[in-house]
């Protein structure tokens, strides 16, 4: 079986990356500061796009340090037992040699759903308790949890340019011996779009078992490969004609509504001055476009849309545009990622408010949640209404707009779990209370048990009553009795509902 080029080219040393020299002296820094037993942060996050080298430079860093490594794919060992268990061991401890080891988590921003629980706190929890260096590998830095991205060390790997991939595809030609065609390398280094692994292994696929590469050779090779959205934005922004940016937008894997918001983030980066207000007029339009779309399902606009904020964006350009553009991912979706554990919080909390009250979430987030909150701030009120409604201590910190760990809500949370906890236990006295009839009825016809059963109050919250209203409830006496009245009473109480406004 042949070797793959990717694994037999891979970098032996931090010297040997390419394209992320920045981020190779931050990687060697943090371990010389381990060397040094004083480290920056015990872990460091290589982020960035698939395949640009971060983990060959995990590897590299390894072998030039001289350590021990060990490599685990983090999406593969989910839970919380299984990190636990095997990367565990392996962060606390050196070699029997008295190495240094290296553990290297990949795709540590692979952890969701209800497979994953646990995971990333066992994650956080490795991190922090770890005695060994921790690498982990990451495409996407802010699917990471954050409190994991505090804890570690970022260092951000870029896409390689394609000049840097032709250089490094050349270099394994001529160690290969195989004659190659500059325009062919370039052409293949091109499509890759900024995946040096990518490049790689297109090269092999096309010259493989050959002497010679030539450009026609490249071409009936060709693969279908995605454009990338830094190509389609370098296009946009610089290119030579409005009908370039709208063919460029084809290939692209990205829909319209995640176009717009690459353009609207990278636009005040690219224009200036009276471009960037036509700029923005454009993009505004295609907006309206989109709007359309969501509202009315007619898809058929996405073609408007589409043209507005290519085409369109390029031709308000007054004058052709060049230099170096750091694009950067929209800035939305970062916070949204920083937001994503307190918008499930909320929503949460309003789907118990809404199941309460018999209205919609989006109803009980609107209007009811600010309620809600000032029930909780009231100290006799609130531990009745987070046992009513089961809140958790984030839910209840919400609503009243503190902190989970403040004393007041933890107060309020315990109260809170008395209450549910003493409710259980009167559900199974009433269960037990109301079988006891039942198994009576074995007992022979016309014989009465010595004495009657007492019937346990029905259970309620809020304010004890009056002390003017014990005396309406004393018991009139054995030979008074009242079955009509007791039996009207009992019926309106099971027939009365309960809500939030009977605190």
């Amino acid at each position: 079986m042949a070797v793959r080029w990717t694994e037999k080219y891979r970098p032996a040393s931090l010297r040997e990356v390419l394209g992320n020299n920045k981020a190779v002296t931050d990687l060697r820094e943090w371990a010389e500061a381990w060397e040094r037993g004083k480290p920056i942060s015990r872990a460091a996050i290589l982020y960035g796009p698939a395949g640009i080298g971060k983990t060959s430079a995990a590897l590299a860093l390894a072998s030039e340090m001289q350590w021990d490594w060990i490599e685990m794919n983090a999406s593969d060992i989910r839970t919380a037992s299984m990190i636990e268990r095997i990367a565990g061991p392996a962060s606390k401890s050196r070699t029997f040699s008295g190495q240094r080891r290296l553990v290297v988590l990949d795709e540590a921003d692979n952890l969701h759903g209800t497979a994953d629980r646990g995971g990333a706190a066992a994650m956080l929890k490795l991190v922090r308790g770890a005695s060994q260096p921790v690498l982990l590998i990451a495409n996407e830095y802010y699917e990471i949890d954050k409190a994991l991205r505090d804890a570690a060390k970022g260092i951000q790997f870029r896409s390689v340019r394609s000049p840097t991939i032709a250089s490094a595809l050349r270099e394994i030609c001529r160690a290969e011996g195989v004659a190659c065609d500059p325009e062919a390398l370039q052409l293949i280094a091109e499509r890759a779009g900024g995946d040096l692994r990518s490049a790689i292994n297109d090269l092999q696929a096309a010259a493989e078992g050959l002497t010679e590469l030539n450009l026609s050779d490249v071409v009936t090779a060709e693969r279908d490969v995605r454009s990338s959205i830094f190509r389609v934005l370098d296009t946009i922004f610089k290119g030579k004609g409005a009908k370039e940016a709208l063919v460029a937008s084809y290939s692209l894997d990205e829909s319209p509504e995640d176009l717009i918001q690459w353009v609207d983030e990278n636009l005040p980066l690219a224009y200036r001055g009276q471009d960037l207000f036509w700029g923005f007029e454009r993009l505004a339009r295609a907006d309206v476009f989109l709007g359309r779309v969501r509202r009315r399902q007619t898809y058929g606009l996405w073609r408007y849309a589409g043209f507005l904020m290519t085409a369109g964006v390029q031709a308000s350009r007054s004058s052709d545009r060049h230099g170096y553009i750091a694009f950067r991912p929209p800035s939305r979706w970062r916070r949204l990622g920083q937001t994503r554990k307190a918008r499930n919080v909320r929503d949460s909390a309003a789907k118990k408010i809404g199941r309460h009250c018999h209205v919609s979430a989006r109803f009980s987030r609107a209007e009811l949640m600010g309620f809600v909150g000032l029930l909780l701030k009231n100290k006799k009120l609130a531990p009745m209404v987070a046992a009513e409604l089961d809140l958790n201590a984030d839910e209840i910190a919400l609503l009243m707009e503190s902190n989970p760990a403040t004393k007041k809500v933890q107060t309020i949370f315990e109260e809170a779990q008395k209450i549910r906890d003493k409710e259980r236990v009167e559900d199974i006295e009433l269960a037990w209370h109301g079988a006891a009839p039942a198994d009576s009825k074995v007992q022979a016809e016309g014989q009465e048990a010595s004495e009657p059963e007492k019937e346990l109050p029905p259970r309620r919250r809020g304010r004890p009553p009056k002390a003017g209203g014990a005396k309406a409830e004393q018991n009139p006496g054995p030979d008074v009795r009242t079955p009509e009245k007791s039996e009207v009473s009992k019926s309106e109480t099971s027939k009365k509902q309960r809500s939030l406004f009977d605190f």
